[in-house]
């Protein structure tokens, strides 16, 4: 009995050291790093092998981030031949504004995670965020304030569902809880978000807290892109990923008026549709993208032909407020050049019929940059950017600029026009960790369109941490 007892013990460890032999292989063929194993000829050395295998990390159950971003603004004034209603002031002005979000994640079942961000903001963007298309202060809101006003700016759900196959990490971030997740899914997002979370998305020039801050380069601006004055709205996304391109399509309510934080109730009649394709490529060792992007409005917007044609509305364009739609396109592209230094553009048409809804009044646009990070000074997480913005707008929008008619950022109550033209460029420092503070400076040629105003240079500080 005692041999046979010994036998079995044997058998046993000689199972264990190759079954821990055959997983030790496996997990090498698949590229994932783990401890060699102990020889197992030593004592319970089959047995130390296999509880020296890697666990995989359980997803993320729930997160919370903050961040904070200052920007003091200004110009020093510039000549200008008579000013109108939404025209830059002239004479020279400094502003500021403030953000504070708090933002906060929960895994509420597997594949479902529900986002909450609470904004606090503060402050006016020049001449309360008028007088220039590219406006150069993407954290500056219509609806500026002297005193801090808070609002929840996104409250969303999203849910990912797996397609099987590989899988890749999520990091930690604002909005994404930890985890790993399919490469092939489907992603539904409902709730209150900003469009620009899921759409017109570039690497380099994307986010005004920490790329460039102008409005023309963190979105392609002739989309009249879905959102109250704050930059967010209620809507459904869905998307559909692969190894190498993606699809997604967005629904989304309209403001009631024309860069207005109240909904337009009529869901039927006002709404914001947008489709996006995305093609992901290297060339070498280097990876690219390319976005094409489509989008259909319908919102009870008014007409320039209509204003124009009646000289008793007294260019009120909003007299002429009907259901109507507006629809146009967007190219983005986005391309490392070399290790630390990648390139992006943008082109944008809209047919420019409707009166600008929502973002701004710019019917063509088109935009260049490069952005290089500081490794080659020995400063990786700083940053270089330059890039230039040209905006214009369709044949009619100019005639209705020219008689006097006002928009969402122009309207000087009279127009010469002219392409307007914006060179940025901005360089980003690492203070100590999550803190940074960047300088930056802007040039704009022709302001809202108009060749009898300008040149303006206007200079910005900002500074920005999170955590």
């Amino acid at each position: 009995m005692n041999s046979k007892k010994a036998n079995g013990r044997s058998r046993r460890r000689g199972v264990i050291a190759a079954v821990a032999w055959l997983a030790t292989e496996i997990v090498t063929a698949s590229g994932i790093a783990a401890n060699p194993p102990a020889d197992a000829d030593a004592p319970g050395g089959g047995e130390a092998a296999a509880l020296e295998l890697p666990a995989a990390a359980p997803p993320q159950r729930w997160n919370w981030h903050a961040q904070n971003t200052d920007i003091l603004q200004g110009d020093p004034g510039f000549p200008a031949q008579y000013s109108g209603p939404n025209s830059l002031d002239s004479l020279g002005e400094i502003r500021e504004t403030v953000s504070l979000d708090v933002m906060f994640g929960v895994r509420l079942w597997p594949g479902a995670e529900a986002h909450v961000d609470g904004l606090m903001w503060q402050g006016f963007g020049l001449s309360r965020t008028l007088g220039i298309e590219a406006f150069p202060n993407g954290e500056a809101f219509r609806l500026g304030t002297k005193v801090p006003n808070v609002t929840f700016a996104r409250v969303f759900l999203r849910q990912t569902i797996g397609l099987g196959g590989e899988t890749e990490p999520v990091a930690d971030d604002a909005f994404h809880l930890a985890g790993p997740q399919d490469v092939r899914r489907v992603t539904l997002t409902v709730g209150k978000m900003s469009a620009k979370d899921i759409f017109d998305n570039n690497a380099y020039a994307n986010d005004p807290r920490t790329q460039f801050l102008n409005w023309a380069l963190m979105a392609n601006e002739a989309w009249d892109y879905p959102a109250d004055s704050l930059g967010y709205i209620t809507g459904f996304a869905a998307e559909l990923s692969e190894p190498r391109w993606a699809a997604r399509y967005g629904f989304f309510q309209m403001p009631r008026t024309s860069n207005g934080m109240a909904l337009d109730p009529n869901f039927l009649d006002a709404w914001g549709m947008v489709a996006e394709v995305e093609r992901r490529f290297a060339l070498g060792d280097h990876p690219g993208a390319v976005r094409f992007l489509s989008f259909l409005n319908q919102a009870h917007m008014g007409s320039y032909d209509a204003t124009l044609a009646d000289p008793g509305l007294g260019m009120d364009i909003a007299r002429t407020r009907a259901y109507r739609q507006k629809y146009g396109f967007g190219l983005n592209v986005e391309q490392e050049i070399a290790k630390n230094i990648g390139a992006f553009l943008r082109v944008g048409w809209s047919d420019g019929r409707t009166e600008a809804w929502v973002f701004s009044d710019v019917d063509r646009t088109a935009t260049l940059g490069v952005s290089v990070k500081g490794a080659f000074w020995n400063r990786p997480e700083d940053t270089f950017g330059l890039a230039g913005v040209a905006n214009g707008a369709s044949h009619v929008h100019q005639e209705f600029f020219a008689a006097g008619g006002a928009g969402i950022l122009g309207g000087d109550g009279a127009l010469t026009y002219g392409w307007e033209k914006t060179l940025e460029t901005y360089y980003d420092v690492q203070v100590w960790d999550r803190l940074h503070a960047g300088v930056d400076y802007q040039f704009v040629v022709d302001p809202a369109f108009n060749r009898d105003r300008g040149p303006v240079s206007v200079f910005a500080g900002r500074l920005h941490w999170e955590f």
